[in-house]
């Protein structure tokens, strides 16, 4: 797990190493165990590093292969000793990292090098013969790279505001991309970013890039959310063994490291699972770490009762952090200086916090992210297991969709106005679009392969990577992905949500835990919002920069402001936080 950067330069120009080093330094969180940089004519690739496969000199990066092949790369490759094996017979290898296997296979097999690769990565890959570079992203976007199209060259790097630290960058705000983020809890999906002059290169997606600035994207993967006829005769109890198989699988992948493995356990039903496989596995004395807070407006701010039975249940070596209102409001500027956009879900700063403790032991950690968006478990998948197809849209915008567009034209001043409902229509284009049987399978669809990329993916990357600590995802392996898209639709949807994978919690976990109403990493202080925080928001809101930008009308701001927690969204976020957190975000970055 890394920072990658790089700058390509278009039709003889050159690159620029003092950007690519800006780059770099803005992500050194990202890896701060070793810096590297290369450069050749119209090529400059820069690396970050966080030691975790091969910690020797061998494995540090930009590498460079003797077949004309220059890697930086983010991610890990967790099937790269079975690659290995493979590729053995063809070529030599000078060290024992999986970064080397990457360029290896690149070689092989050229461009189809990814569908041998199992993981989460972000790659950039200049092959010197072909006179081309390859941006490549993992399957489901674990792994992020944000691009910037300047005159007569092109950058790329792991985290936005690197992109913005090299200069050069249109940093405006992009009025189509706020529709977006108020229409979504905050969520941008690629190719757009929050800027005008920043994009994403969307998951499953390799880029080619040739010396003339030409480029094209090709998706290298997209599984169909329909049932498969080889698996027409299979009971519910045939779907739980499978489930559990790739499940088992997934956790055991997610073991590779030359370091120790951890799990952040909330005590909820996904982080119990991937704890009880691997006690299966036989990972005793597993270090966990879970995280709580005070409560507000009636909310219980912990969930230790939980996460301790678990803890117990299978021995691990557990520590809780409880983290009070007066300490918890100071460490909301950490949190938006490591957000790559602005992320207005209550629970980021709780996973920036956790992290921080995390990194006093661990470098690599699971987690349970992801098993919502494969499985079914939110409350608005439920009633769509009964909607047919063609009502997909509207039954998944009146249970999802925070402000409509006929609203946002009361929030927001006119010259912010995209002219028509962007948002609705990249929806409706989505959930129409074929290869998902039914309204489930198009809303599990769309919340897998574009909406979770932008919400807990990268809350997940960008709050754990700010303290140097990679957090692998089981649920998002992608053989399990495909399974669980094949799976119908029903035994998802059942028993108040992800039926299957409680199926399969009773078989592993104490009764309590899978039978419990759903939670969150909560902090109820921003969903009820009291002192110190309404200050905060005011002070945002009201700042200098915010009367200049005037995205808000006033007269809104003002009637919020006097009933701070009138507002909910559909998913029971506060509005004005919502609101706030982007102004915070713009000003602590000096962008918009």
């Amino acid at each position: 797990m890394c920072g990658i950067a790089g700058e390509i330069a278009f039709n003889g120009r050159k690159t620029s190493r003092e950007a690519v080093l800006k780059m770099m330094e803005a992500m050194a969180s990202r890896g701060p165990d070793g810096r590297g940089t290369w450069e050749s004519g119209w090529v400059a690739l820069g690396h970050q590093r966080l030691s975790i496969i091969d910690l020797s000199e061998a494995g540090a990066q930009p590498m460079v292969d003797d077949g004309g092949l220059t890697v930086t790369f983010n991610g890990c490759i967790y099937n790269y000793k079975e690659l290995r094996r493979e590729l053995e017979p063809e070529f030599t290898f000078r060290s024992t990292s999986d970064t080397e296997v990457v360029l290896k296979a690149y070689r092989k097999w050229g461009d189809d090098f990814v569908h041998h690769l199992v993981g989460m990565f972000a790659i950039a890959l200049y092959d010197t013969q072909r006179q081309e570079v390859l941006l490549v992203r993992d399957r489901l976007g674990i792994k992020p790279v944000y691009v910037s199209q300047l005159p007569g060259k092109l950058r790329f790097a792991s985290t936005l505001p690197a992109l913005v630290a090299s200069g050069g960058v249109d940093t405006s705000l992009d009025e189509v991309a706020l529709h977006h983020y108020l229409s979504w809890h905050s969520i941008v999906p690629a190719p757009r970013s929050i800027l005008r002059g920043v994009q994403k290169l969307p998951a499953a997606t390799i880029r080619t890039v040739r010396a003339d600035g030409t480029w094209h994207d090709r998706e290298y993967w997209k599984p169909e959310y329909t049932r498969r006829p080889e698996r027409a005769a299979w009971t519910v109890e045939d779907w739980q063994e499978a489930v559990r198989a790739a499940l088992r699988t997934a956790v055991r992948r997610r073991m590779v490291a030359d370091v120790p493995v951890g799990v952040l356990l909330s005590g909820g039903l996904d982080s119990s699972i991937l704890v009880a496989l691997l006690a299966e596995e036989g990972q005793h004395g597993l270090s966990t770490f879970s995280i709580g807070f005070d409560g507000a407006g009636g909310d219980s701010g912990n969930e230790f009762v939980y996460s301790d039975l678990i803890a117990r249940e299978f021995g691990t070596r557990h520590e809780r952090l409880h983290v009070s209102t007066a300490e918890f409001a100071p460490s909301i500027d950490g949190a938006v200086e490591a957000m790559s956009e602005p992320m207005a879900s209550h629970d980021v700063t709780a996973f920036h916090l956790l992290s921080k403790t995390v990194a006093r032991h661990l470098k690599v950690v699971q987690c349970g992210q992801g098993a919502d968006e494969v499985f079914g478990g939110y409350a608005y998948h439920q009633p769509l297991a009964s909607v047919p197809r063609p009502g997909a849209h509207a039954a998944f915008t009146k249970s999802f969709v925070d402000h409509s567009h006929g609203e946002l034209l009361e929030i927001l001043e006119p010259e912010w106005y995209s002219g028509s409902d962007v948002s609705s229509r990249v929806l409706a284009e989505n959930l129409a679009a074929p290869g998902a049987d039914t309204a489930l399978d198009a809303v599990l669809r769309l919340d897998t392969h574009l909406l979770m990329v932008d919400d807990p993916v990268k809350r997940l990357d960008n709050m754990s990577m700010a303290w140097g600590i990679e957090a692998r995802v089981p649920f998002l392996d992608h053989e399990l992905v495909e399974l669980a898209a094949s799976c119908p639709p029903e035994y998802k949807a059942s028993g108040g949500g992800k039926g299957i994978l409680k199926d399969l919690g009773r078989q592993l976990l104490p009764a309590a835990v899978v039978d419990r109403p759903k939670g969150y990493f909560p902090v109820p202080a921003l969903r009820h919002l009291e002192e110190p925080f309404i200050t905060m928001v005011r002070d945002a809101l009201r700042a200098p920069a915010a009367k200049q930008r005037g995205i808000f009308r006033s007269d809104y701001i003002d009637g919020l402001l006097a009933d701070p927690n009138s507002r909910r969204t559909p998913v029971k976020s506060n509005v004005l936080w919502q609101f706030a957190l982007l102004e915070m975000w713009l000003q602590h970055h000096g962008v918009g």
